[in-house]
């Protein structure tokens, strides 16, 4: 399980590089180019972290077992339509019951959420102080130069860091873990603010349109449980 997570998180570090290359050979000019090794420290970093039973430890039993069944559902009866691809489906269908044995580990959960600690305390810290020719700046001094992960301008591991942010929004985390922390709030202020969150995050999940979202998914998961019962 531990190698298909790593595998996973590897395909998912990639899959960020290609879109990367995409976008340096597009534009064709100097205005964007590959990241640092420090963004790619900082990426390696942000997709360590599995946030899968850390989320579903937060979400309501009775909802998240509801959502499990009508999931469970699914990919059995794919497996009936479609029984070339049985095996992966049946692979998918292992490991959610594996999931749901996971979860009543508090073991699992505990290490789960003692690495995301870790990882907003490592990038808390990195939003307070910066180097310059070896001296270390506080954040005051550092705002006007400064506001993201690995520097002045937005890289891909901000893209990486938001969803982790904005999880913790949706799961009505936000003062224990983001407004606890007073840099990473500024840091969350601002993100917030730019265009590219509105259009691909705010616009579902900002403010009240979280619960409009939420309550579309849960419509159709009854609206499609009701449907087949005739």
């Amino acid at each position: 399980m531990v190698r298909m997570s790593s595998l996973i998180l590897l395909k998912s570090f990639k899959i960020y590089r290609y879109i990367e290359r995409i976008a340096v050979v597009s534009v064709n000019n100097d205005s964007i180019a590959f990241s640092s090794d420090e963004v790619i420290q900082w990426m390696h970093k942000i997709q360590e972290w599995n946030p899968k039973f850390f989320t579903l430890s937060h979400v309501p039993e009775k909802y998240r077992q509801a959502v499990s069944k009508f999931f469970r559902r699914v990919l059995i009866a794919r497996m009936a339509e479609s029984p070339d691809l049985a095996s992966s489906y049946h692979r998918k269908l292992k490991e959610a019951y594996h999931t749901e044995e996971k979860l009543r580990d508090p073991e699992v959960v505990r290490r789960s959420k003692e690495h995301l600690i870790r990882l907003l305390d490592e990038i808390e810290d990195s939003l307070s102080k910066t180097y310059i020719a070896g001296e270390e700046f506080s954040m005051a001094d550092r705002l006007s130069k400064t506001a993201y992960i690995a520097g002045e301008e937005f890289s891909m591991a901000d893209v990486m860091f938001i969803p982790v942010l904005a999880r913790l929004a949706l799961l009505n985390l936000e003062d224990e873990y983001i407004n606890s922390r007073p840099n990473m709030a500024k840091y969350w202020s601002l993100v917030q603010q730019r265009p590219s969150y509105k259009k691909v995050i705010g616009r579902y999940f900002g403010g009240w349109r979280k619960y409009r979202t939420l309550a579309k998914t849960w419509c159709f998961i009854r609206l499609r449980n009701t449907l087949k019962k005739y």
